[in-house]
């Protein structure tokens, strides 16, 4: 058996996949080498390595995903290997085969397996023919709108979009009105261009409220393929994965067997080689269908690890360099249960409108049975050219009941300040008693969860205020409130459009708060442990400039000290300016100069972080005028059109 050698790992991504790869690496005696744009230049994953090379813009197609860029990156710092982590390149056959004709180690599977496994399409024909249960649908090659809307009425509804390129939810729709099916393929088919350069689409049979289950899958170059049990993920939200587990709580171990044994027929289909994964939809009945392979590691691949043992990074190193399995399949054991949620600057009661801004503290949890893995460094910029997910918070306990309560408290002792985050919509997901009781499917955030507490903006109650107040004067030396001067000092704080007064005066070491009609007492000895009302509490804290940031176990809260601030006249709904909800490119302006809009109208596309959204007209009106343009980079809060409303004096 050919062996295949190398002693330097460069790691061709970025963020919290690059810091994990890079710590195995190094553990098992690896130089590692960092590649980075000019965003990332202080980046975490570029302090931890041994060397680091900058490969160009923001923009990933001009550095994650510049081929050459990295290619050079590793002739000029001796890289005999490359790891190419998940997203980006990982999934590229072409970046594959480059990596072969440099006599460069591409760890990951085969450039044959990559092509096949990468388009929805032809591995789905491929797993028909292995034997492997699919969903009835159209996977054929003409892809003229005739044909798939033709395709789309022989299956019927509900129906299932796909772009056969890609993945992470994005050129997927389910249709449910017959109406909508040329808009939806026509939407689905511009984000898949978009996001993966290819507009090819399969169709299929919706499956309604199923479970997501995925086998992790090994192979080697000895031609050994083994299983090591499945992962849950059918907590999601847009087809986006928000929390994984295993083992599954729907699958005992007859079910795994017969999942696992189609898993591992799958990969033997396709010869593969090194970590992959089989997706399925798993009905209450017990079939299961395949659903794609994913010919990477998993974002949710630290699950697998803490229930099996195993280091399946350190797996992959060694399954490149040409040894053997570590372990048979009968060696392959479960222990415990482990849960992993993803940490996003995302903010759940705006739509989960993706943020960007500084990271002005960030502290991650520990404990037993805690693992955070991250790519965040204090003082970094969380911007737009990137996906949004920062973080990934896992648990491990004896059972899963163990696991989930670790986890909450994990979530909610995690501490982050200066942009908005979905850790109280986490907690709270995991804290639903469908989810305790193991009964969430993919409807759940659609259904179960849609009204729950955790979508929207959580209201500070008078306490809050109240100690918001006491602390922004504690951090205050010039101005506002002296303890030991006489009187009563008024402060006006802001949170969104809402407005409090909150009037504060001396009484002894601490200081009575009055909001409105309540009064509290507040002790802020230990500014970290306020004692409120004669109650202590675990409460964290950080003021910057005019604005505190409070996290209450995982409930973050933002108030802004307006009492010296000048009288500001907010543009409010029905302005009809329409603005950058962030950082972004603009992928299609829908209208021009002098058209007449409605309300609710999209009139413009902007990609940010990996999504499309649509900004819509929020009056009837005109286009008084349009200030950008197609492919234009956009801030937030840049305006991009400006709307004359009806009744309005031109």
């Amino acid at each position: 058996m050919t062996s295949f050698s190398f002693d330097k790992i460069l790691i061709a991504n970025r963020g919290e996949i690059a810091c994990r790869v890079i710590r195995t690496a190094r553990d098992m005696g690896y130089r590692t080498v960092a590649v980075y744009s000019e965003a990332d230049r202080d980046a975490l994953h570029v302090q931890l390595a041994d060397e680091a090379v900058c490969i160009g813009p923001p923009t990933v197609s001009q550095s994650y995903l510049n081929v050459d860029a990295i290619l050079d990156a590793a002739r000029r710092t001796g890289a005999n290997a490359v790891h190419p982590g998940y997203g980006f390149l990982s999934e590229n056959a072409d970046f594959a085969r480059a990596c072969e004709a440099e006599k460069i180690v591409f760890i990951g599977p085969p450039v044959d397996a990559i092509h096949l496994m990468g388009s929805k399409r032809l591995s789905k024909i491929a797993m028909q023919d292995a034997g492997v249960p699919c969903i009835p649908g159209y996977e054929g090659e003409a892809q003229d709108d005739r044909t798939l809307l033709a395709e789309a009425e022989r299956i019927g509804l509900p129906l299932m979009i796909k772009a056969s390129a890609g993945g992470g939810g994005r050129g997927m729709r389910v249709v449910t009105d017959a109406a909508d099916i040329a808009e939806q393929l026509r939407s689905a088919r511009s984000e898949a261009k978009n996001a993966f350069g290819s507009d090819e689409l399969i169709l299929e049979r919706a499956v309604m409220r199923p479970r997501h289950v995925e086998i992790q899958v090994f192979g080697d170059r000895h031609g050994n393929v083994i299983h090591l049990g499945e992962r849950d993920c059918s907590v999601q939200r847009r087809h986006q994965k928000v929390v994984e587990e295993a083992p599954s709580p729907a699958v005992d171990s007859a079910l795994r067997a017969r999942m696992g044994e189609a898993a591992v027929q799958a990969a033997k289909a396709c010869q593969y080689i090194g970590a992959g994964t089989v997706e399925f939809l798993l009905e209450a009945d017990g079939h299961f269908y395949f659903l794609e392979m994913n010919t990477r590691l998993q974002v949710e691949h630290p699950v697998t690890e803490l229930v099996t043992g195993q280091d399946l990074v350190a797996w992959q190193i060694r399954v490149a360099r040409g040894e053997p399995l570590p372990l048979a399949q009968e060696q392959v054991t479960l222990t415990g249960h482990a849960i992993e949620v993803r940490l996003y600057a995302e903010d759940p009661a705006a739509g989960f409108l993706p943020q960007t801004g500084p990271v002005l503290h960030w502290q991650p949890a520990t404990g037993a049975g805690v693992r955070i893995d991250h790519g965040l460094r204090q003082g970094a910029i969380v911007g737009s050219h990137y996906d949004p997910m920062l973080a990934k918070i896992i648990a491990w306990g004896d059972t899963r009941e163990d696991a989930r309560r670790r986890l909450i408290r994990a979530v909610q002792d995690t501490r982050l300040f200066g942009i908005r985050d979905n850790r109280r919509f986490l907690a709270a997901i995991l804290a639903h008693p469908a989810f305790a009781a193991g009964e969430a499917t993919t409807a759940f955030i659609g259904e179960d969860f849609a009204d729950n507490p955790g979508m929207h903006t959580h209201t500070p109650d008078s306490a809050h205020w109240a100690l918001a107040a006491a602390l922004l004067c504690t951090h205050e030396s010039s101005t506002h409130w002296r303890s030991s001067g006489p009187g009563e000092q008024r402060l006006i704080l802001s949170r969104g459009e809402t407005r409090q007064i909150v009037a504060l005066r001396a009484d002894g070491h601490a200081v009575l708060a009055t909001v409105g009609t309540a009064q509290h007492r507040i002790d802020l000895a230990n500014p970290a442990r306020p004692v409120i009302d004669g109650l202590q509490r675990d409460l964290a804290s950080l003021r910057h400039d005019h604005t505190l940031w409070l996290d209450d176990q995982g409930t973050v809260l933002t108030f802004r000290d307006e009492t010296h601030a000048a009288p500001a006249a907010a543009a409010g709904a029905g302005s009809g300016q329409i603005r950058a909800p962030m950082d972004g490119a603009v992928l299609e302006v829908r209208c021009q100069d002098g058209d007449r809009v409605s309300k609710g109208q999209v009139l413009v596309l902007l990609e940010a972080m990996k999504i499309e959204h649509s900004l819509k007209s929020d009056v009837d009106g005109t286009v008084e005028r349009v200030t950008v343009g197609n492919g234009d980079q956009v801030k937030g809060k840049q305006i991009l059109l400006s709307i004359i409303p009806d009744g309005a004096e031109g």
